[in-house]
């Protein structure tokens, strides 16, 4: 029993760095390509947004509709690109009046929640990737290979996948959105700590155990599917980059570099 709560928290733990690693890698590599493209850095910047936009425009909705269901004033809304003074670009933004640590948090938690909500939905209810990771699971491969030829063929694969590769690159939670959730964690941990020397750590289990586990396997599934569009993706962005490269003269090739 204890092993099917642990599951899905070791398949989020196994799934998060990779995942960070091709989201960062993608946002920079997107940002080159069109920076080689247009040689004009604000023209690049717009171009990177347009191609971002379905999933910028729910990363900040999602902060805005928590907001207001938690009663939290929001004074900006904002889906237009900024360069930061650190050099990074930030893609959108919803200004919130300060609250209490726990709203904050939640507001914080929203595009990561509505992001994987979305692509799991996507992943697994429109392309049907779950019959194929069952297959997997069966390590019944000629099965789990019928099932990705389904979905191969499928007449608006790219729809959906460009619908997928822009909503799950921008649904993690920027460094301003996670500001509160140290200090939520520690409680949460100091209060599971606590309820379980107090002897209420079955009956703690029995109440929400389940349910936190199947939260964690939807945001872990969600991270699943991201990684696999990030890879399907890939190769077309580093080819591209490699070839832009190619053909760039050397007078703009050194100043780019």
């Amino acid at each position: 029993m204890v092993s099917a709560y642990l599951e899905p928290w070791i398949w989020l733990l196994a799934t998060f760095p990779m995942l960070l690693i091709l989201q960062r890698w993608i946002s920079r590599h997107t940002q080159i390509i069109f920076l080689l493209l247009t040689r004009h850095s604000g023209m690049a910047i717009l171009l990177n947004q347009l191609v971002f936009l379905p999933g910028v425009i729910l990363h900040e909705l999602s902060h805005w509709v928590i907001a207001r269901v938690l009663g939290v004033r929001t004074m900006g809304f904002s889906v237009w690109p900024k360069r930061q003074l650190d050099g990074s670009l930030r893609l959108g933004y919803v200004h919130t009046e300060k609250v209490d640590f726990l709203r904050e948090a939640l507001v914080g938690a929203a595009p990561l929640l509505a992001g994987c909500a979305a692509v799991v939905a996507i992943g697994l209810r429109v392309l049907e990737l779950d019959q194929v990771a069952l297959a997997f699971a069966r390590r019944d491969l000629a099965s789990a290979l019928d099932g990705l030829v389904h979905v191969l063929q499928s007449d608006d694969l790219l729809i959906w996948v460009y619908i997928l590769f822009a909503l799950s690159n921008t649904m993690m939670p920027s460094a301003s959105d996670r500001r509160a959730w140290p200090l939520v964690g520690v409680l949460l941990l100091a209060l599971g700590a606590g309820l379980y020397y107090a002897g209420m750590g079955a009956v703690l289990q029995r109440a929400v155990g389940q349910e936190i586990a199947d939260g964690v396997r939807v945001i872990a599934t969600a991270f699943t599917v991201t990684i696999g569009v990030d890879l399907a993706v890939l190769p077309a962005v580093y080819v591209t980059e490699w070839m832009l490269w190619q053909f760039l003269p050397e007078r703009q090739l050194a100043k780019l570099r």
